[in-house]
């Protein structure tokens, strides 16, 4: 299926899990150079957000991102995309074990085949792909969080370990930066879930905190009927509030990095508070509309993350 490596776009996700699964009978070996433009491919197809934040990543850590995102994409899909629970944890588990394989030298799906080059390059530990790991088992078995402190422990595992590997390629993975990369992270997470909320919840999927719906009064019936009422409204103002706090609390983290991550650390903050933008533009009617970040907004993000990160001083990488 490689044979035109330069012009392939990835098939759907299960007939790429019937061809590199576990219960796939193929023999094939996967070059390097194979493995790289599969996971290209994925990043380029399945995220524009990833897409355009990638464009003003410098050339020799781009493939890298690429490589850690379908690490990412594939995960997700193995907890979201697969129907049966069972079927999900099991799949989740041989994951687990090529990605063991992997840290021990040994690597024969693309993405773990182009992963190999990464860890070992950027000198990355297992411990948060691991953590990832927990995350995804986690939304096949818990479904609903009590309280924020609950949710707050998922964004540990599911978005924070995210931002340790990508300070891992930037050389910036330094005591001092993992608290605020941790907070963009989590204001990132949070900004997802309250953007997805009528998505989720499709799914069988609350991340509002039963204590906070408690508080404003909006019950598991209001959910049923999608409803969008005072409290509602409330509840999301609470909420979209707090994740921006976050999202600010580690915006300094800009000033930390290497210059060539910097504009990407601003453009994902200011890309999280634009989705937050956007859910009170709706006024907080995400049952309606899903919010989104137009194209002109993007362009402005980018062109105002450009500037200022080039008239910022930074601390330089040691």
């Amino acid at each position: 299926m490689f044979a035109y490596c330069t012009k392939w776009r990835p098939k759907p996700f299960f007939d790429d899990l019937e061809v590199f699964g576990p219960d796939s009978n193929s023999e094939r070996i996967v070059t390097l150079a194979e493995a790289r433009t599969y996971c290209r491919g994925l990043a380029r197809t399945h995220y524009e957000n990833f897409t355009v934040a990638s464009w003003f990543l410098p050339k020799h850590l781009r493939s890298h991102f690429y490589n850690i995102y379908a690490f990412c994409r594939w995960s997700d899909d193995l907890a979201d995309e697969v129907p049966e629970s069972t079927e999900s944890l099991r799949l989740l588990d041989w994951w687990e074990h090529q990605l063991v394989d992997c840290f021990c030298g040994v690597a024969h799906h693309p993405v773990f085949v182009a992963l190999k080059e990464t860890i070992g390059q950027f000198h990355i530990p297992i411990d948060p792909f691991r953590n990832l790991l927990v995350a995804f088992r986690q939304d096949r078995r818990k479904v609903r969080y009590d309280t924020f402190e609950e949710l707050l422990g998922y964004c540990r595992h599911s978005a924070n370990p995210v931002g340790r590997i990508v300070l891992h390629l930037g050389g910036c993975h330094h005591e001092a930066n993992l608290p605020l990369s941790d907070s963009i992270c989590t204001g990132l997470q949070l900004a997802n879930f309250w953007q997805d909320i009528r998505t989720d919840y499709r799914r069988g999927r609350i991340y509002l905190p039963l204590e906070s719906c408690r508080r404003f009064g909006y019950g598991e019936a209001d959910f049923e009927r999608g409803e969008c009422n005072d409290s509602f409204r409330e509840l999301m103002k609470f909420e979209v509030d707090r994740a921006e706090q976050y999202l600010l609390a580690g915006q300094s983290l800009v000033e930390q990095v290497s210059a060539e991550l910097s504009l990407d650390v601003e453009l994902f903050v200011n890309g999280g508070l634009a989705i937050l933008k956007a859910i009170r533009r709706l006024n907080y009617d995400v049952w309606e509309k899903r919010p989104v970040v137009g194209k002109l907004s993007k362009i402005q993000l980018m062109a105002g993350a450009w500037w200022r990160t080039r008239r910022t001083p930074r601390m330089a990488a040691t």
